[in-house]
């Protein structure tokens, strides 16, 4: 397979700052490429330096109270990478950081590299094999490609994680050695933006970082966030639960006939009833991806496996507005795709990722196992 039609493993491993210094000196240019794509959002919305260093510090408190090894870590990347500590802080809390400039600048739409993804869940009463699985698309920047690296988390005080994630970033999604699995996708609410909170990959990252499913859910649930975002936290022991997350309550969505698929609307009918739905301009398309994904399992039979879901995510219906999406220019003016199909096993501690899907149908896989290669 060629080079560019797979992401890089990056192994770390010790203290948080060592380990984070590790990962900025394995994949320097793809940190640097990270923080440029976002920085260069900014700078369209002629956001300020100032500004930016205003958010950077409210953020860096909410990040120190929540959990500061994380900064330790970052510290650790940007020095390792060649960057500032603010940029690599950027990265982490991007999602916040650029929809709060468009807010300052009344720019409407969807915030650049916004998680428009589709999500799906097979419990063990559905598998052929037994095992849980679970998986989705990621659609974002097409230039996000070149940034992602999947970074093997060797840890002495908990579970090791293998997570998908933008080079510089402490997590997006992925599984831990614990059996937790964990996807998302993007959405907004009328609450978005009112109070301050954790960013999103942190809250991911510490959801991985546990060692029971109880306490996933707890630092999921529990975490005040500034916007809303759908996560899918699934176990080996063979359950799911799709955490609709408003910045200050969760809503859930439970497993049917043995399948749980969510995109990037709102779902849960208690939801829909507490707060406005503020996401379906920017992605109409949720409104059926989901279904689409759902029809494709359904219609595979009792006994599914990896490759249903990887002939689900490949749906072309009503492209390039589709489940699996094409190379097009988005309504902010940038290239966006499915940027990567992930397929998580946790059970057998592996992840096969295809890099644009709709480009190359070649998966890689990665495995948990310490000091394993990638193989394909």
């Amino acid at each position: 397979m060629e080079a560019e039609a797979f992401f890089p493993l990056v192994e770390v491993s010790g203290p948080p700052y060592e380990r984070g210094l590790q990962h900025g000196r394995l994949v320097p240019a793809r940190v640097k490429r990270s923080a440029d794509i976002y920085a260069r959002a900014l700078q369209q919305l002629q956001f300020s330096p100032a500004d930016l260093q205003r958010l950077i510090a409210r953020f860096s408190r909410s990040i120190e109270d929540f959990e500061p090894a994380y900064l330790e870590e970052m510290r650790g990347i940007a020095a390792g990478a060649g960057v500032s500590f603010e940029d690599v802080l950027m990265i982490n809390a991007r999602t916040e950081i650029v929809a709060q400039a468009r807010r300052a600048r009344k720019a409407g739409g969807a915030e650049p590299g916004s998680d428009e993804c589709t999500g799906a869940a097979i419990l063990p009463g559905r598998s052929a094999n037994g095992n849980f699985l679970q998986g989705q698309n990621w659609d974002n920047r097409q230039d996000c490609a070149d940034t992602i690296i999947i970074l093997r988390l060797l840890r002495e005080d908990g579970p090791d994680v293998l997570t998908f994630v933008e080079a510089g970033g402490l997590a997006r999604y992925g599984m831990n050695s614990a059996g937790i699995a964990l996807n998302g996708n993007g959405m907004s609410s009328s609450r978005d933006y009112q109070q301050d909170g954790v960013p999103l990959p942190l809250v991911r990252r510490k959801a991985l970082e546990q060692e029971h499913y109880a306490l996933a859910l707890q630092a999921v649930t529990a975490t005040p966030k500034a916007c809303s975002c759908n996560l899918i936290l699934g176990t080996q022991l063979g359950f799911a639960l799709s955490l609709e997350c408003a910045p200050d309550e969760t809503f859930l969505v439970y497993p049917e006939d043995g399948l749980l698929v969510h995109a990037n609307h709102w779902v849960s009918p208690v939801a829909l009833g507490k707060l406005k739905e503020t996401g379906i301009a920017g992605s109409p398309e949720s409104l059926y991806r989901d279904q689409r994904v759902r029809r494709h399992l359904a219609a595979a039979g009792r006994s599914l496996g990896a490759r249903d879901l990887k002939a689900a995510f490949a749906d072309t219906h009503a492209t390039p507005f589709s489940v699996c999406r094409p190379g097009r220019v988005s309504a902010q003016g940038y290239p966006s795709c499915t940027t990567a199909t992930l397929i998580m096993e946790p059970a057998a501690g592996i992840l096969e990722v295809a890099r644009m899907p709709w480009r190359h149908t070649a998966y890689a896989r990665y495995s948990l196992e310490r000091g394993s290669p990638l193989s394909f």
